[in-house]
């Protein structure tokens, strides 16, 4: 079995070499172009384009608008800061004297003792 099998590799290998198949390639054809031929006739003129669109800018501008309405009235200014002191006045002038008392009377005499110890 083992040179049956080694056999029959060997006639395999045999048989796919002599059924080589050779390819040879054509040399690529190249071709020459001939002399220009005539000019052919103009063709006919195109047709005009699409106007545009006029633009905003006008000659005559339009009438002033309203006048518009007055603004409101602002609110009250916050309040101003206190004064500083003002000066102290002089010292007034001296009085008058006043009238003089009656003279006095005479009277008991009082003698006060003080109490024993």
């Amino acid at each position: 079995m083992k040179y049956s099998l080694l056999l029959a590799a060997m006639v395999a290998m045999l048989g796919l070499t002599a059924c080589e198949k050779t390819v040879t390639t054509p040399a690529p054809v190249v071709t020459v172009p001939g002399p220009a031929g005539a000019t052919g006739a103009t063709g006919s003129s195109g047709s005009t384009g699409a106007t545009g669109d006029t633009g905003a800018g006008v000659a005559v501008p339009g009438p002033t608008g309203a006048t518009g309405s007055s603004g409101a009235t602002g609110s009250t200014g916050a309040t101003g800061s206190t004064g500083s002191t003002g000066a102290t006045g002089s010292t007034g002038a001296m009085g008058t004297d006043g009238s003089k008392g009656e003279p006095g009377k005479t009277g008991d005499t009082v003698i006060v003792v003080p109490p024993a110890k």
